[in-house]
């Protein structure tokens, strides 16, 4: 879905209208949410089945999701948002961030759509229970600032005749929320940079190291962040040097 900008808008329109219980607009004229001709009928007769056999299961899990989640955004939010947007070197989003959470989101348990921005968390994904949840809602918020760090690693690639590293943005996304996220949530006090292995002894492990993301094509990325991309983030080198360095590297 998130590369199909037809699948994209109609998810959006879908959550414009969660307030209605029909979509066709036939019983009030608000309701009606624009949906192709054929899907409507489609999706109207899809719902009781849905409310009747999973929604109230889904309900119920979305909302103590919310309720554990919630309290950790409120203490936490203002702080982890403003590092964020000065690491990126841009502005945290002045207008709320909509977050839908559902029974299912993708097999990633978690994604983010632009224009608007829109953050869609699995309330039922193992990954994203406890604390944890608070290290991927703001990751996926931060695919709505990061446009920064993608600019500059693909000018620096322009400029040294190198290929654009696939995905390297992303891996350099993960691993900045978990080093930002984890001293709040109670670190030991070792950095991510200071293992080999993406290990962090005690304390608080960010989602990339959890779930083995470098290791499933990232080791190399992970490295280049570690050498170059932490000494920024601890203050030791700038923005530009950081990115320069990792593309010079690779």
């Amino acid at each position: 879905m998130l590369f199909s900008s037809e699948l994209i808008q109609l998810k959006d329109q879908l959550g414009d209208f969660e307030d209605c219980d029909e979509l066709s607009g036939r019983k009030r004229k608000f309701c009606d949410a624009g949906l192709p001709a054929k899907l409507t009928p489609v999706l109207e007769a899809a719902a009781p089945v849905y409310r009747a056999h999973l929604w109230p299961d889904h309900d119920r899990a979305n909302r103590r999701w919310i309720m554990r989640v919630a309290p950790l955004v409120r203490e936490q939010g203002v702080g982890l948002s403003e590092r964020l947007a000065d690491i990126y070197q841009t502005r945290w989003p002045r207008e709320k961030i909509r977050v839908d959470v559902t029974g299912y989101a993708n097999w990633t348990g978690a994604y983010t759509t632009a224009d608007p921005l829109r953050v869609t968390i699995s309330s039922l994904d193992s990954r994203n229970q406890g604390v944890e949840a608070l290290e991927v809602v703001f990751h996926e918020g931060s695919h709505g600032i990061a446009e920064p760090v993608q600019a500059a690693i693909i000018r620096e690639c322009h400029q040294r005749d190198k290929a654009i590293p696939r995905d390297l943005w992303h891996a350099l996304v993960f691993y900045t929320t978990g080093e930002v996220i984890r001293p709040v949530l109670g670190s030991s006090g070792a950095t991510a940079g200071d293992q080999d292995n993406g290990s962090v002894p005690g304390g608080y492990t960010p989602y990339a190291v959890r779930e083995g993301l470098y290791q499933r094509g990232w080791n190399e990325y992970f490295k280049l962040l570690q050498k170059f991309w932490q000494p920024y983030l601890d203050g030791r080198a700038s923005f530009d040097d950081a990115i320069a360095r990792m593309v010079s590297s690779l």
